[in-house]
Formats: C-alpha cells, sequence, structure tokens
C-alpha cells in the first residue's frame, strides 16, 4: 500500500525508513524511485513488499537497506505465526529471501545474520523486533560519528565531488559521505559541491541534489563522464563517496562509476576518500575479486523515464557497482575513525584483530 503526501520542500522529507506503530505495527520506507518530484511513503506489511521495495531501489543505500532487510524479517516472520522449533527455520527462510534481493549491499546480509543470532538466543518475535530497532538506532549513531570524523578533511572554499547517493536518503541517519559534508557545512566550512549525476538511475541528480539543496549547501548536477576533465583541470579539491561493500584489504564496491573517478583522481592527486560504517567492511572477503557485482535489468540502461531511447534489437550491458582497488583511496572515513594506509592492519584494528 502507499500513501502519497502533498508537495512539499525539500527541508520536510519523510524520514526514509522508519517504524510506525507497536508490535503489529508496519514499516513505513519513502518510494525514492518517485523523487524528487513526488513524496510518496509506501506502507509494508509482508515480506514480499519489503522485498519489492529493496529490489526495485524504493529503498537503497547499503545502510538503509540493512535497516529495511531486518524489519522485513521482523514483518516475515510475524505474519508467518511459527511456534516451537519452526520458529528459526522460518526466520533462516525469510532471510535467505531478503538477502538475495541486492547481494552487494553487505549490510544486508548483515543485518540478517544479526538477526538471526539474536533470534538464536531468544526465539520470539520481542526480541527480533528489540535487534531492529537497535540496528536502527546504531545507524543514526553511526552516521553522526562519521560526519564528526571526517568533517575536517572537506577544503574550506574548494569544491567538492561525489558520486551516487549517500546521505539521509541511504541511511537512518545523516549518511556517510553526506554526513561529513553535512558536518562541515555546520561547522562553518564553506565550499560547493559537484554532484555526479549517476547514470542509469540519476540517484546524484535526483536525490543528492535535492538532499544539499534542502541543507543549504550549493551543488551542480554533472554528467558522468564530465569528472575526470574536471578533476583534471584542477577545479576539484576532494572527491568523498560511499561504499556498498568493503573487502579487508580496503578494495570496495560502489555505485558503478565510482571506479574512474578514483583512477582521475589518482592521474591528478586529487584525495579520494570513502565513508562508511563498520557494517559495510566485509572481513571474510580478501580483496575486491570477490565482491558479487549485481547486474540489474537492461531496460534501466535502454529506458529513460518510459521512453525507449536505443533502436530496437540493440541490448545493454547493467551492472550496478564497479570495485575500486585500495591503493587509490587515501583513507576510509568510518564511525571507528579515519582509516589510513595500510588499510589492511588499519581494517583488523578496527575489528580488534592483532592487538
Amino acid at each position: 500500500m502507499t500513501a502519497e503526501l502533498p508537495s512539499m520542500t525539500p527541508e520536510r522529507l519523510p524520514p526514509t525508513v522508519a517504524w510506525r506503530g507497536g508490535d503489529e505495527g508496519h514499516l513505513a520506507l519513502l518510494d525514492q524511485t518517485r523523487l524528487p518530484h513526488e513524496r510518496v511513503v509506501l506502507r509494508i506489511e509482508n515480506l514480499d513488499s519489503c522485498i519489492d521495495a529493496i529490489r526495485r531501489l524504493a529503498v537503497r543505500g547499503a545502510p538503509a537497506i540493512g535497516v529495511a532487510a531486518a524489519y522485513g524479517l521482523l514483518l516475515g516472520v510475524r505474519n508467518a505465526r511459527p511456534e516451537g522449533r519452526a520458529f528459526l527455520e522460518t526466520a533462516r527462510e525469510c532471510a535467505v529471501r531478503l538477502a538475495a534481493a541486492r547481494p552487494t549491499a553487505v549490510n544486508l546480509q548483515w543485518a540478517l545474520d544479526r538477526c538471526l543470532q539474536a533470534l538464536h538466543e531468544t526465539p520470539n518475535l520481542a526480541r527480533l523486533r528489540a535487534e531492529a530497532d537497535a540496528i536502527f538506532a546504531e545507524d543514526v549513531t553511526s552516521c553522526r560519528r562519521i560526519g564528526e570524523y571526517g568533517r575536517h578533511l572537506v577544503p574550506a572554499n574548494g569544491t567538492v565531488l561525489t558520486h551516487c547517493n549517500t546521505g539521509r536518503l541511504a541511511t537512518a541517519g545523516d549518511g556517510t559521505a553526506l554526513s561529513v559534508l553535512f558536518a562541515a557545512w555546520r561547522m562553518g566550512t564553506r565550499f560547493a559541491v559537484l554532484c555526479d549525476e549517476t547514470r542509469p538511475l540519476l540517484q546524484g541528480a535526483r536525490l543528492t541534489a535535492l538532499e544539499l539543496a534542502a541543507e543549504g549547501i550549493p551543488a551542480q548536477v554533472l554528467c558522468d563522464g564530465a569528472a575526470a576533465g574536471i578533476i583534471a583541470r584542477g577545479l576539484v579539491k576532494m572527491v568523498i563517496v560511499g561504499a556498498d561493500r568493503i573487502a579487508r584489504n580496503g578494495d570496495f564496491a560502489n555505485k558503478v562509476g565510482t571506479y574512474p573517478v578514483a583512477l582521475a583522481c589518482a592521474a591528478h592527486r586529487v584525495p579520494f576518500y570513502v565513508a562508511a560504517p563498520r557494517s559495510t567492511f566485509d572481513a571474510q572477503l580478501a580483496d575486491g575479486a570477490a565482491i558479487p557485482i549485481e547486474e540489474r535489468d537492461a531496460s534501466e540502461v535502454l529506458e529513460l523515464f518510459g521512453q525507449r531511447m536505443v533502436c530496437p534489437g540493440v541490448g545493454a550491458r547493467n551492472p550496478a557497482f564497479d570495485v575500486t582497488p585500495s591503493a587509490l583511496v587515501r583513507g576510509f572515513v568510518t564511525d571507528h575513525g579515519l582509516l589510513q594506509p595500510p588499510f589492511g592492519p588499519a581494517i583488523k584494528a578496527m575489528f580488534g584483530v592483532g592487538r
């Protein structure tokens, strides 16, 4: 079910993800496929609706997907009403279906694993609801800490370039990369932002520009293909992006188009930073070669707002992400501080390994 809200200013955007009501409540998701022109809140009351919202990017951004999945698991188990030993088995079945919705974003599996562990200890709905609420609250805190740790990196009176959307629309809190910009702006640092449009679904143009406008930060949208040339001309002082999965050597997956931006930064000595919570680091993966890359439907490339842009008989490749090697990264801004090279030991230390 959906509830369409009247047109409103950017400052009044509804929460990206929220639980409404008590134990018999529902998940409310701001439908990001309708932004910036419409504000539509989805009323999610069952597992299938949650999976659909994740797959079609009504909710997106690794942290927000993780929060939504935790509540989606709650809905799946609640509606099934299993008893006894069937409770955990039902939860596992629901988790498998949710995990398959977006294979690249590690926060999705991380949130589900955490919920299943909680149910293994106490297999009831109250415990699952408490864990989902905790994941939500911790993401809000995590976003704030990322902003605090990274705000000093933003160049005064300079131009920052970012790719895709990494703000309040991608998390339960202030965001990851955009949280750094929001925190710097509140601190008094003044700068401008170039938003890569982020083809094919235009998250930078539709979402990041909207969030920056709401905060009063000067922003311009940039064609993805123009980023490298702008960087080469010395017009960008810093690039900061988010991530969907980070291997333990620092290789990371982010929205497709990130890798060429990182290459341009390396060629022209522009600092390239990644902002992400610890939950986006996948300690099970040695490097980026093992990160699964989601391939989405070709129609997203072949069509624009429902109109086919390519002649009949021609297909398209549509990888949703690319992998950027850690050697191109200046630092990772995390909720546990700024990680600097060599990233292997720094990531191990963040997880408390090797101390």
